[in-house]
């Protein structure tokens, strides 16, 4: 008989198996996206290196995992569990980090915008983007309305008083539609921003809690083996924690 209760020991491993799973994801997106690195690198875009680390994390922790709970060797699941409580922290601070960084991005987008308004309006081809952006995003300048000077463009007109975005009168002492969008096109943009640190930030945060439950989960089967142990091979029965 097994020194481990017998469910904490299923669970422990199947949750193992669905990372080591996700690695091996990881590493095959991670080739398959090794042909562009060059490109991206080169463009200003993000390496891929950070998803090599993630993988070869996920592998190895996960495999080793799967080896402490098939074998219930004290030493294996005291390095999962040293594993567990870095990531945990690892994750935590990058959790951090991301917040502090789309602050410090929301602060840099709002002190640009203006200086961005005018650079839409005044050239061409931008114009044209921040016109189509309107129509499809039901916003209305980048900054305000009044980014448009004296002539609101079509563009910028509510198509119903009851559209979800929010309609408003167009500013006193301009022509154009009658009723605009009441939302920036700034606001519509740094909402997709936005969405995208929140995704990295959930990812983050789950990962911390999911480590923590394995340090949790880990340290109460160390518990367990050592009290078999203690008890000279008598099982002792998992009672509620």
């Amino acid at each position: 008989m097994g020194k481990i209760n017998g469910c904490l020991k299923c669970l422990f491993i199947f949750f193992n198996m669905v990372f080591l799973i996700i690695g091996c994801l990881l590493i095959f997106a991670a080739v398959k996206s090794t042909v562009y690195s060059a490109q991206l690198s080169a463009a200003g875009g993000p390496s891929l290196t950070w998803i090599w680390v993630f993988a070869i994390g996920f592998l190895v922790v996960s495999s080793l995992g799967i080896y402490a709970g098939f074998s219930e060797n004290p030493l294996a699941l005291k390095v999962f569990a040293g594993f567990m409580g870095f990531g945990m922290v690892i994750m935590m601070i990058i959790g951090i980090v991301i917040v502090v960084m789309r602050n410090k991005i929301k602060e840099a987008f709002d002190s640009s915008l203006a200086q961005t308004a005018k650079s839409y309006i005044e050239d061409k081809d931008l114009r044209g983007i921040l016109e189509g952006l309107q129509e499809s995003a039901g916003c209305c300048g980048v900054v305000n309305a009044k980014d448009w000077g004296d002539t609101i463009p079509d563009s910028c007109q509510c198509q119903s008083p009851s559209s979800p975005v929010g309609c408003k009168p167009r500013p006193e002492g301009t022509r154009g539609p009658e009723r605009i969008y009441q939302e920036s096109c700034g606001d519509v943009i740094f909402d997709i921003i936005n969405l995208l640190f929140k995704v990295f930030m959930a990812f983050f945060f789950a990962f911390a809690v999911i480590a923590l439950l394995g340090l949790l989960i880990s340290l109460l089967m160390l518990h367990q083996v050592k009290t078999r142990d203690a008890t000279g091979g008598a099982f002792v029965a998992m009672k509620g924690y």
